[in-house]
């Protein structure tokens, strides 16, 4: 008798409304969604809807009730993982899932510490509209009977449903104009045509990525040369060279941001170490140079340092595009007669290392296999710093001179769990675990680097090297904004969120005596150039996006993977102009000229990549390969 009181397709409007109010619950309790106004408040309740209406709607196709039921059954327990799976990810990352991500799977079991971090027994909760129509199926009999929709009705249907798609999209058009061309900003893609038709929108894009290399010709690098050589400034004399011949060694600092150097908490020292640096005559300390990475953090990091070229903004390169030609610093290095090598103590495929470093020219990777890992040496990614450090120094001084290794260490990592023993200073106090453990496991790397300088010197590698070491990519996401707020004591706005972004460069050329603070506005993206230069390796044929830090024509330009920027006047983030000097919003027609030139800069970056451009281009002579075939044609 019940289930002749339901209308026959109740069943699919249940699923329909119980998923899209989910999913917009979800964006208020586990996205951080900054909704400006009224408008964008409708577009976020309205997004998910032309999807939902869709997937759902394939349903008035089926004929049986019992294939109709299971169809939206499985539906909703697909969409519903899709939700969850972005949510456990945005945890952790701040960001949303990407096509290439999902193909990192490798990566996956290396990251279990910090995955158990990221999930909740309350997560259960995403799961709710499919409780919801199971019950509704099972128990109240919704659903039970199907009647054979007429195709006019269906038509209609599904006119509606394109409607309703047509009208999300050019509300978020006249609310956030040229969209569609803002791939790289995912938070902004969600926000605006929700999570499923972001998908569906990833998923074009990384076909339109792949099909590029397949079309490209060469000839998209004339316009990238011309931008490149316009932009390009000449080295300092009184730096270049001022390292030639000597060893170079780079250490990529894991996870650590600037606002710990020089600063204590509770009265604990955090980096002792590294503040003496600040001060060492022998060091050039860059107070305000970002890290520029996107999704794949550490190798991003690494892809930023050797290339100059920006990092991909739906995935890590070192996954999506080992197979293309790069003229990495590795590279150049090499045929200046050094033996160039990594060392990480980690399995050799994390991130796709062993096949990323031959594409980069790097002639040896000291992976985990070259390391002796005690069990008290273990830690979640490999090996503790202070042991990781001291066995390099010991792989380095039996290598050829000169040499560049670069170490990438391994403590300071998400969740930043330590051993009692490494433990020097206790954990802070808010309402953050996270935050708490950081500061006890950036003061034991701390540690580990002064080991590592007096291990240099020990073995008599110290004098005759350059020791470069930087921050690879943030620690303390914008999760965490409540207990940084508590530690900075101030509001973190979108603004105080960029300025975050800096993480700490040493440059360390022993006896020079002539180190200093550097202020001005770098970032990552500008360290191949520099370091080359400094070592009097030339670099005005490559094709590079970064310019040398010491130049005095280096310009305070630091673009984000997300279109976001720092200027030394301006800095652009949440999709807001602000003062950089009072942190102040201002109106957005100060930025515009550098938000278009940094959508330039990044699209350009994105064709090299995607396109494998590097194929068309011969680093010794800077010429395009493509002009040297019209000439054998001539």
């Amino acid at each position: 008798m019940m289930k002749k009181n339901w209308p026959t397709h109740s069943i699919l409007i249940l699923a329909i409304v119980a998923t899209w109010i989910k999913t917009y619950i979800v964006y208020h309790t586990s996205f951080d969604m900054d909704i400006e106004n009224t408008m964008q408040q409708v577009i976020l309740f309205l997004n998910p809807l032309s999807f939902l209406l869709f997937i759902y709607g394939i349903s008035l196709f089926f004929k049986s009730p019992k294939a109709r039921n299971r169809y939206i059954v499985i539906t909703s327990i697909i969409l519903s993982a899709i939700v969850y799976a972005n949510a456990v990810f945005y945890r952790f990352f701040t960001d949303f899932i990407t096509i290439p991500v999902l193909f990192q799977t490798s990566n996956f079991g290396d990251l279990g510490s910090s995955a158990a971090e990221s999930i909740f027994l309350t997560d259960i909760f995403y799961f709710t509209d499919v409780a919801i129509i199971i019950i509704a199926l099972k128990w109240l009999k919704i659903g039970a009977e199907v009647k054979l929709v007429k195709p006019a009705v269906r038509r209609a249907y599904f006119v509606i449903t394109a409607a309703i798609l047509f009208l999300n999209l050019g509300l978020s058009e006249i609310e956030r104009p040229q969209l569609l061309t803002r791939s790289f900003d995912r938070e902004m893609l969600v926000k605006n045509i929700g999570p499923y038709n972001y998908h569906l929108y990833d998923i074009y894009i990384q076909s339109k990525s792949h099909a590029q290399r397949a079309l490209a010709d060469g000839s998209e690098l004339v316009e990238v040369n011309n931008y490149v050589r316009s932009n390009q400034v000449d080295a300092n004399e009184k730096m270049y060279g001022v390292a030639k011949d000597r060893n170079l060694i780079v250490v990529s600092m894991e996870s650590l941001q600037s606002f710990v150097i020089n600063n204590d908490m509770n009265g604990h020292e955090v980096t002792p170490f590294l503040n003496s640096l600040t001060q060492d005559k022998d060091t050039y300390y860059f107070s305000n140079f970002y890290h520029q990475t996107g999704l794949g953090k550490t190798s991003d990091s690494e892809f930023l340092l050797e290339n100059s070229l920006y990092p991909l903004g739906g995935g890590a390169v070192f996954f999506t595009h080992s197979g293309n030609t790069f003229h990495s610093m590795a590279e150049s290095l090499g045929e200046e007669g050094y033996y160039t090598n990594v060392l990480h103590p980690n399995n050799k495929s994390f991130w796709n290392r062993d096949i990323m470093y031959r594409a980069l020219d790097i002639q040896k990777y000291y992976d985990e296999q070259s390391y002796v890992v005690n069990e008290e040496d273990a830690v979640n990614w490999g090996m503790k710093d202070i042991p990781f450090v001291e066995q390099s120094v010991d792989l380095m001084a039996d290598m050829p001179q000169p040499f560049y290794s670069r170490l990438i260490t391994l403590t300071n990592h998400h969740p930043f769990t330590l051993d009692e023993e490494d433990k020097l200073i206790p954990e802070y106090d808010s309402n953050s675990n996270t935050l708490n453990r950081y500061f006890q496991s950036v003061r034991y790397m701390d540690e580990a680097l002064k080991v590592f300088f007096e291990d240099l010197k020990e073995k008599g590698l110290y004098d005759n090297s350059i020791i470069v070491m930087y921050g690879d990519h943030y620690g303390i996401s914008e999760n965490h904004n409540k207990a940084m707020e508590q530690y900075l004591e101030k509001e973190i706005t979108p603004y105080e969120s960029a300025k975050l972004q800096r993480v700490p460069l040493f440059v360390h050329i022993p006896n020079s005596g002539e180190g200093k603070e550097m202020t001005e506005t770098s970032g990552q993206i500008d360290l191949r150039p520099t370091i080359l230069h400094a070592l009097g390796v030339e670099t005005s044929k490559d094709m590079q996006l970064g310019a040398d830090m010491f130049s005095e024509e280096h310009e305070e330009f630091v673009v984000f993977r997300d279109g976001g920027f720092v200027t030394d006047k301006f800095v652009y983030a949440g999709n807001a102009c602000y003062d950089n000097a009072t942190g102040l919003q201002i109106e957005i027609d100060s930025c515009q000229p550098y938000i278009d030139r940094a959508t330039q800069e990044l699209g350009y970056s994105d064709q090299i990549i995607n396109g494998d451009l590097l194929r068309f281009y011969d680093l010794k002579t800077g010429n395009l390969l493509l002009d040297e075939a019209i000439k054998e044609d001539k």
